[in-house]
């Protein structure tokens, strides 16, 4: 199974896509792990998107598809994978669904975290995260504080705060994401493989709750 992650900044679909991964044994793949793995690795496609990284310029379609495509065609993702950050257009959408149909014709399904931008700007503007990158927790300084103040429950390290998690800052990119995500949901929805959550931010247990709603949606999916 494919399970596309769809959802603004700060909507959780990443961690949300870690839980999926681990209750699914299915590789958690993200346009900017692909970039990063090619570029250190100097290959040819990861030497090119380097070119326009570099310059601080988007990715072409056409290269990011080709290296999404590599990504897919390994030993690992025989069986599947969770996408978080690809497709983002109608064409990137329309290629991956070429792909798997002529390598893997396995199901397909769209996962939308859809809510509110005021609950989106609370909640990143009061975000902090474990400075650990091995434990990466992430708290909310409102409504999912640590026992202790700026110290992570987990591992015990010093708790930050990313300098881009700033109310202008997620404003501009909240546009971007409105102004870009318009095509690829209807499209998704057009095709009858979008599931839409609307999660309550503001609970203790709302990623156990997405989690939840998932598993029940994609096991009547299977079972259909």
């Amino acid at each position: 199974m494919y399970i596309i992650m769809l959802g603004a900044p700060g909507s959780g679909k990443g961690t949300l896509a870690k839980e999926l991964s681990k209750e699914y044994n299915l590789v958690h793949i993200s346009t900017g792990d692909i970039f990063r793995e090619n570029i250190k690795n100097e290959t040819e496609l990861g030497k090119k998107a380097n070119e326009y990284i570099s310059k601080g310029q988007l990715v072409p379609d056409d290269l990011t598809i080709d290296l999404v495509k590599n990504r897919l065609s390994q030993e690992d993702v025989k069986n599947g994978a969770i996408l978080d950050g690809f497709p983002r257009t109608t064409h990137q959408a329309e290629e991956l669904e070429k792909f798997i149909k002529n390598n893997n014709p396995i199901q397909t399904v769209a996962v939308l975290l859809d809510i509110p931008d005021e609950d989106l700007v609370k909640r990143v503007v009061n975000r902090v995260i474990c400075s650990n990158k091995e434990c990466g927790a992430i708290y909310n300084t409102e409504f999912r504080k640590p026992k202790q103040e700026g110290i992570c429950d987990i591992c015990g390290s010093k708790l930050i705060k990313r300098a881009d998690d700033n109310e202008e800052t997620v404003r501009d990119r909240l546009k971007v994401y409105h102004d870009n995500s318009k095509e690829i949901i209807e499209y998704y929805d057009n095709e009858n493989v979008l599931f839409t959550l609307h999660p309550n931010i503001y609970s203790e247990t709302v990623l156990e709750d997405n989690l939840s709603k998932v598993k029940g949606h994609l096991k009547e999916k299977v079972t259909k």
